[in-house]
């Protein structure tokens, strides 16, 4: 028994060994010819497109290439996406790549890991050309921390000044895009120059695998942080010819907190300078042919709200009972109603889907904890759901008006939401069509049992005497 034991743990270190020497192998085979980042810092979603020329140097042809990130990032990492792209101008054309996370032994500091996937092996010798964008959240922290009614955002950016990577780098660029020209600091890192609200750093050449100089960049951004800390969408299907959607929302404005007493007066009086990084109004972008719209709060229904509709989309303008500054919140819901034959389909197989969309209907807001909730009809079965990216999965029971032994519910759930993630997912079914009847006939029963006690009330003699 005790050889046998051995023996696994002699074949999992090989294991452990031959992936160490195969992901060393794999990064010094690499080299990046050129590499180019721009990092826009418009928003408070801090979006980041790298372009890499790579090379391979090594005698093997090479399947797979590394981004490193550091462990500050990867925790606030929202989407990480990949092209590989041929021609050049109006003939470039662009592949899709598979991205996953990878875990390496060998990362230095903490280093993270994601292994993007060539559609065709790098052959020695030839080169390759691969576009990345990755989104950060929560990466730009206010300074000061508190501000007046009458004062403007600042907050502050820590990044590297050259590109985190296991590969050697002959050259590379870096240009950090700003809100407004007001920067009030940045660090200098030979050669830097700056132009109105872009910031250049390099290029840098020859720089070894894992190079980092860090960079805070100290600026003004007056966009509004608008940061849902947790949504909860609720879409309840009817077979019956409605979908049912209702959505709570906890709303809260991450940005610099606001100091002081709040002035309406002035807010209204000057709204170009009084509390410039608040906002009173949010945009829902909904599926078209919505109706039955509704949106209250813990008081009642909030009539401040304009909905604009047309056959493609759906827009709500609302705005909440009192304008949201720094450390501000406020809990809403949002409900509406929508054609059953625009979102549920058969599939060739006989089971029905639904087809929906995922992610927060506001625009350019982030989601700590999202959770959607499908409600399937009393009777379905076999439920399953198809995302394009990575959830928590799990079923409930709910029941309802009229329900005997209750409704599944298919629960999804993703932290990190932000809008690239407001794509279509699929939640597929099994479902008879007998068990439609269900509850007409529980009415009817009930209904016909309430006659025959009528009947036989008014026909029975209850009195002690005759």
């Amino acid at each position: 028994m005790e050889a046998v034991v051995g023996a696994r743990s002699i074949l999992a270190f090989a294991l452990f060994s031959l992936l160490f020497l195969l992901s060393r192998s794999s990064a010094h085979q690499l080299n990046i010819v050129n590499a180019e980042r721009r990092i826009d810092l418009t928003s408070h979603i801090v979006k980041v497109f790298l372009t890499l020329k790579v090379e391979n140097v090594g005698t093997e042809p090479a399947s797979e290439i590394l981004l490193a990130f550091p462990p500050t990032q990867v925790n606030h990492l929202a989407s990480v996406e990949a092209l590989a792209t041929t021609g050049k101008r109006k003939k470039k054309t662009y592949v899709p790549l598979i991205v996953t996370p990878t875990e390496l032994p060998d990362g230095p500091n903490g280093t993270k890991y994601f292994t993007i996937s060539l559609a065709n092996p790098l052959n020695s010798g030839e080169t390759t050309t691969v576009e990345v964008l990755y989104l950060l959240t929560h990466s730009l922290e206010p300074f000061p921390a508190e501000i007046s009614q009458s004062e403007s955002q600042l907050v502050f950016y820590k990044d590297g000044a050259m590109i985190l990577s296991p590969y050697h780098i002959k050259q590379q660029t870096t240009f950090i895009k700003t809100p407004s020209t007001r920067v009030e600091s940045f660090t200098m890192v030979e050669p830097t120059n700056r132009a109105g609200t872009e910031l250049k750093y390099g290029p840098y050449e020859d720089h070894a695998s894992y190079s980092f100089s860090p960079i805070i960049v100290h600026f003004e951004n007056n966009n509004p942080f608008a940061v849902v800390e947790e949504l909860v969408r609720e879409v309840e299907i009817s077979h019956w010819g409605s979908i049912q959607v209702r959505e709570q929302y906890r709303l809260v404005h991450t940005g610099a907190r606001h100091k002081g007493v709040f002035s309406r007066v002035e807010y209204q009086a000057r709204p170009s300078h009084s509390g410039v990084s608040s906002f009173k109004h949010l945009l829902a972008r909904l599926p078209p042919r919505v109706h039955s719209v509704y949106y209250r709060d813990e008081i009642g229904n909030i009539s401040s709200s304009h909905l604009r509709t047309d056959s493609r989309k759906s827009e709500l303008e609302i705005e909440p009972r009192y304008p949201l500054f720094g450390g501000w919140s406020a809990t809403f819901v949002i409900g509406y109603g929508l054609p059953l034959q625009d979102f549920l389909f058969e599939s060739p197989d006989g089971r029905r889907y639904l087809n929906f969309s995922f992610g927060c209907p506001l625009a350019d807001t982030v989601v700590d904890k999202l959770t959607i909730k499908v409600v399937l009809p009393e009777g379905s079965k076999d439920p399953s759901a198809v995302v394009p990216f990575s959830v928590e999965q799990h079923l409930e029971t709910k029941y309802s008006y009229l329900d005997v032994v209750g409704r599944t519910v298919v629960v999804l759930e993703k932290k990190n939401a932000i809008p690239v993630h407001n794509v279509p997912f699929q939640v597929y079914y099994t479902f008879k069509p007998i068990f439609m009847l269900a509850e007409p006939l529980m009415l009817a029963s009930v209904i016909f049992l309430f006659f025959m006690a009528c009947v036989a009330y008014l026909h029975i003699d209850l009195s002690i005497r005759k």
